[in-house]
């Protein structure tokens, strides 16, 4: 090695700059510059928004009529007790797309290029997660039009049906540490997508989402009223207005109180996955 290479070798890495408002200010430079990228490459959002357009017409009009709820048939009462879950699992399934981004910025090396700057550590993926959260309610709100149309409707006053959509945003963004710290975890974004795809499935369908919890063996109905994604589909529904008439709630704690379960559950996922996820990036990048 020759004396120029060792001593590029030997450069120290500069030191990140401290402070929360300069973690604030780095963080929203990097969702900056993520947005930016969507908007380049708009077919990312198109697809994203098939799957779940195609979810709606699918499950209101092939189900609609076939499942009970709240002992009616009612094609249009089962319309209104599924948009809930529909919209939980569009910002959840969001999660792949948030671990497939990180990993493919470690593939390319990206990651290596920010961590040559004087920055945040922490700030290179919580801006990516609010780009993210950024797109999933651009997502959301095409969602909601679409809903409308095939005849969703909310009963609830306007502020109820905003913290609604709050909360389902928020269990979106919970998710996407989950989706980080896989993206970290992983080699590629291949292996990120179907990493993240892999455990939402069950997730999201040992749920009341779709179907009533208490039609379910013991054992997984217990697993639906204390699924986090659960109590987040109680609570819009519960804030949308969009209980049916004679739905039984469960005697879980979590479906007594959904609100307070949702936000519970989200701000545990996020303390826990970005210290997590955190952590990940630096060993990652030592």
């Amino acid at each position: 090695m020759s004396a120029a290479e060792g001593t590029l070798s030997r450069r120290p890495v500069p030191k990140a700059r401290g402070g929360a408002i300069q973690s604030v200010r780095d963080s929203l430079v990097v969702a900056q510059r993520n947005l930016i990228r969507m908007i380049r490459i708009p077919e990312v959002v198109i697809f994203g928004l098939i799957q779940p357009i195609m979810f709606v017409v699918l499950f209101s009009y092939v189900f609609g009529g076939s499942i009970a709820v709240g002992g009616s048939t009612d094609p249009d009462r089962y319309r209104q007790f599924l948009m809930a879950g529909i919209f939980a699992q569009t910002v959840t399934f969001a999660t792949a797309g948030a671990g497939a981004g990180i990993a493919d910025d470690m593939h390319k090396g990206l990651i290596d290029r920010f961590r040559s700057l004087p920055m945040a550590r922490g700030a290179v993926l919580t801006g990516r997660t609010l780009a993210d959260l950024v797109q999933t309610a651009l997502t959301l709100v095409v969602l909601a039009v679409v809903s409308l149309i095939v005849g969703w409707r909310t009963h609830a006053a306007i502020p109820k049906v905003l913290a609604g959509f709050a909360l389902l945003l928020l269990l979106g963004y919970a998710f996407s540490w989950i989706g980080a710290l896989i993206g970290l975890t992983v080699r590629t974004p291949e292996a990120a997508t179907s990493g993240g795809l892999i455990w939402l499935f069950p997730l999201t369908f040992i749920s009341n989402a779709f179907v009533p919890a208490d039609n379910m063996p013991t054992v997984l109905r217990t697993i639906a009223e204390w699924n986090p994604f659960s109590a987040t589909v109680q609570a819009a529904r519960q804030l949308f207005g969009n209980l049916p008439e004679g739905y039984p709630v469960p005697a879980a704690w979590p479906m007594q109180h959904p609100v307070w379960a949702s936000l519970i559950w989200s701000v545990l996922i996020i303390l826990v996955f970005r210290s997590l996820a955190v952590r990940k990036y630096r060993s990652a990048t030592a």
